[in-house]
């Protein structure tokens, strides 16, 4: 038996895939959070305001002096930080922080915690996973703030000389951006998701990372040598001979075939008895287009909305939407672009000044939200219209739930393409219209809402979630998230089988498309189009391309009839395991 009763195994959430092996480099940060308190007199509170006034100015230099110097290769992942800028001028932050002082008399640094404490709970109690963590970028952007206003030095990235693998509570944007690849190996995080910045910067840099690991800057010591398997989501510290051999040649291995899946991206994703699929990008900006035509992407299945309505006094207005959505479609030119419309939780998400949903997963977002303010729908709705007449427009819609939202959808796109005809703006009339099933209720009625979009779009994320009822976020119950479960794949052939009846294609733009061991079960239920995150693009084609549909037909068939996810479970790896598994099969001592 090999020795590993030294080793010390973290399980945390899989940021980014890929293995690496080295020694941590822990990001001190003392200061930061040592914030002092005391009152103002009456006379001081002019030279207070003007104190943190400065400090506000500095961090903003400081930020624009970041992005001018960010590397080439990172530029794209700078766009965060110009949101990071507005957020220190807006009156969210920046005046609530200034009435705070002189409602209060209290100084500076005091003010500014207490406003950051009453902001971030708004953020965190949002449904969407992305929009939950930019609770972040508020904590990154106060956290500049307050080191100009206490002296606290900064920390610089840019400044390690070695070869690391970095260890910190988070990571900013502004930190990230100051990366050298040739340096850092990987990331480990306490805190962050999958959709945190992080995150989003070491997908896109194939950077391995673990992320919410809770304790590890207070396990991990500063030369530590760690095993990092951003794949499994598990940071294993002072590895022994055994643990290290395997983890080197599993990184060989995954490094081998990532090379060879990149080589092979663009390459058409046709399956061995001559099935074509699309394999298509999610995309939460425009900039990201390139990374999807990079590795091959056939188009966009889901362009992500949100990030234009967030760290903003108001709502954009129809150009500044218009020329982000051009901006996509012209990089895609004869590919489709599908442009999700707003998935947001109320006000708040935006304006910051309403009270927190109760319970904001169940509450007013997405289309509900839409709905009830037709007047910022209809803004977005014209700029869509407008911009298919640059391309393959299609338009999907987050969250329904009944009929009556679709009917309603179709009512406000015709009151938008009259107004344009009005206006005298060149639009499309009409683009096709597909309904994001990602709840229970809408996978029952799929039938009857077939013959009212042109095309379903599953989002699996969502629709696991509310089918297990729980919630993602909670490691207590983050067991039961399981795309396998029996529930879940009844729900899928349930919705497949309701498009079919009425000629109507069924794709899916969720976290199980971006995982080639599923392959095999969407292609045997009858999906015809994946969407993924840029990065997993040229594996999902490269599984593709050795099934047989008609194989994966009758294996699906057999896998509907078992009662468990173990069961399931077995029968895909024992099946598919081998041929799709990347190397990626690892249980850590589980």
């Amino acid at each position: 038996m090999p020795d590993r009763k030294n080793e010390i195994v973290l399980h945390g959430i899989a940021g980014s895939p890929g293995i690496c092996i080295g020694k941590a480099y822990l990001m001190d940060r003392e200061g930061v959070d040592v914030v002092p308190k005391y009152t103002l007199g009456k006379g001081q509170l002019e030279a207070e305001k003007k104190r943190f006034k400065t400090a506000v100015k500095k961090a903003i230099d400081e930020l624009h002096q970041i992005i001018a110097d960010t590397p080439e290769e990172l530029r794209e992942n700078a766009k965060i930080l110009e949101t990071h800028v507005v957020l220190l001028k807006d009156k969210m932050l920046y005046g609530r922080t200034i009435e705070t002082m002189e409602d209060e008399l209290i100084n500076a640094e005091w003010a500014l915690r207490k406003v950051v404490l009453s902001i971030k709970p708004l953020f965190e109690g949002m449904g969407d996973g992305y929009l939950r963590d930019r609770a972040e970028d508020v904590v990154n952007v106060s956290d500049r703030v307050m080191k100009h206003l206490t002296g606290a030095e900064e920390v610089s990235i840019g400044a390690i000389t070695k070869r690391v693998i970095l260890v910190a509570p988070d990571l900013s944007p502004a930190e990230t951006s100051q990366i050298q690849l040739e340096r850092i190996m990987g990331f480990v995080t306490d805190r962050g998701g999958k959709a945190s910045h992080t995150s989003i910067i070491a997908r896109s840099l194939e950077i391995p990372a673990v992320l919410g690991l809770e304790q590890a800057t207070r396990i991990i010591r500063n030369d530590d040598i760690i095993v990092l398997d951003g794949n499994a989501g598990v940071v294993v510290i002072n590895p022994s001979e055994e643990t290290l051999a395997e983890a080197e040649a599993r990184k060989s291995l995954y490094e081998e075939r990532r090379a060879q899946y990149a080589r092979s991206g663009h390459l058409p994703a046709k399956t061995r008895d001559g099935i074509d699929l699309a394999v298509m990008g999610n995309i939460e900006l425009p900039e990201e287009v390139v990374a999807v035509k990079d590795r091959g992407g056939d188009g966009i299945g889901l362009y992500r909305t949100e990030f234009q309505y967030m760290a903003r006094r108001d709502f954009p207005g129809e150009e500044e939407l218009f020329e982000s959505y051009r901006d996509v479609v012209d990089l895609m030119p004869d590919k489709p672009v599908t442009i999700r419309t707003l998935d947001i939780n109320g006000d708040k998400a935006v304006a910051y000044i309403s009270d927190p949903e109760e319970n904001p997963v169940l509450g007013l977002r997405a289309i509900r939200y839409c709905l009830h303010k037709p007047e910022v729908f209809l803004t977005q709705l014209r700029a869509i219209l407008r911009a298919a007449n640059h391309g393959k427009v299609r338009l999907l819609v987050p969250m329904i739930s009944r009929i009556e939202e679709i009917l309603e959808v179709k009512r406000l796109m015709a009151k938008a393409a009259d107004s344009l005809k009005q206006d005298g703006l060149p639009h499309q009339k009409k683009v096709p219209l597909g309904a994001m099933i990602e709840v229970p209720s809408a996978a029952i009625m799929a039938d009857t809402l077939a013959p009212e979009v042109d095309f379903f779009s599953i989002g699996t994320n969502d629709l696991i979630q509310y089918t297990m009822a729980i919630d993602r976020g909670n490691r207590d119950v983050a067991y039961l998230y399981n795309p396998l479960n029996p529930a879940v794949l009844r729900l899928l052939k349930m919705i497949v089988d309701a498009a079919a009846a009425h000629d109507k294609p069924v794709f899916m733009c969720g976290e199980m498309a971006g995982e080639p061991i599923y392959v095999p079960i969407l292609l045997g239920l009858g999906l015809k189009e994946l969407s993924a995150n840029p990065q997993s693009i040229p594996m999902v084609k490269n599984a593709i391309r050795q099934l047989d549909v008609d194989q994966t037909r009758t294996f699906v068939e057999r896998l509907l009839k078992q009662t468990s996810t173990e069961q399931i479970e077995r029968m895909v790896q024992k099946i598919y395991g081998d041929l799709l598994n990347n190397g990626n099969h690892h249980d850590w001592g589980r």
